[in-house]
Formats: C-alpha cells, structure tokens, sequence
C-alpha cells in the first residue's frame, strides 16, 4: 500500500515541479515591484525619488515632503511620504502624475489625497498633498537580548 503512495507522487512529480517553478516565477515578480532599500530609510529615499521624477516629468513642482513611520503587516513593510505640491494650471499634468503613480512598475498606491481650488471663482489652479505608499520587503528582526 505504501509502494502504491509512492509511485503516485512519483507520478505526479513533473506537476509539483511547474508548480513550484511557477510560484518561483511569480515571487521574482513580486520582489521586482518591491521599493529598494535594505532598511525603511532607504527605501523612503528611493520612493521619494521615484515621485520627484514622476512630478517633474509632469510639469509639477514639490513644494515639501515628509518621510511618514513605517508600518508592519505580516510580509512586508508599508513606506509612506506625505507630499505638497505647488499650484498646478494644468489638470491634464495632476492626472498624468495620479496615473503614473497607480501604474508604476514598483508597488506604489496614493493612500491619501487633498485637493485644494484656491480661487473658485477662477478655478485655473490646482494645489494640495497625497500620502504616497509603497512596500519593501520585511527584515528579519533579531529577537532583542535581555541584559542582566
């Protein structure tokens, strides 16, 4: 009976072995869309990076930005910066950046946005700030030693 058990996983040893390649294949995807840095600091710098180009090549300015505190899920760690942007005249350039960010090939999302119309009687500008999130791998953490 156990030589019976045997011969099936034997068998079915090819499907386990494309199984195991495909969901080798789909975590090196996943690890590609991560932010780069071996701590949250760097990765903030990275991600900070990535969104100055991204409003640069829109025409955008940075008028200040904020490395906000990580946070912890289970496998990875959530990089946030809170940026305010300069008035903008084009809405066609705050929809490029907006779309450029959800489609970027790193992991990134706007978790927060504010919109301002300063004149709305003349509403030719646009200015506010947006959360910007993206993930990077979680650390292993070392157990901290008790002193005694």
């Amino acid at each position: 009976m156990t030589l019976e058990r045997y011969v099936k996983v034997l068998q079915n040893r090819k499907g386990v072995e494309e199984e195991l390649d495909r969901a080798q294949k789909q975590h090196e995807a996943l690890q590609k869309r991560l932010l780069l840095g071996e701590t949250p600091q760097l990765a903030s710098a990275h991600l900070q990076e990535v969104v100055k180009k991204i409003l640069e090549r829109n025409g955008m300015t940075l008028r200040s930005f904020r490395i906000l505190e990580p946070k912890e899920t289970l496998s990875y760690q959530k990089i946030s910066i809170h940026i305010d942007f300069n008035p903008v005249n084009n809405l066609l350039s705050l929809i490029q950046f907006i779309r450029e960010i959800e489609t970027h090939e790193k992991e990134l999302m706007i978790s927060e946005m504010d919109l301002i119309v300063p004149n709305v009687r003349n509403p030719n500008q646009i200015q506010g700030s947006f959360v910007i999130t993206g993930l990077m791998k979680k650390g292993e953490t070392k157990p901290k030693e008790k002193g005694g």
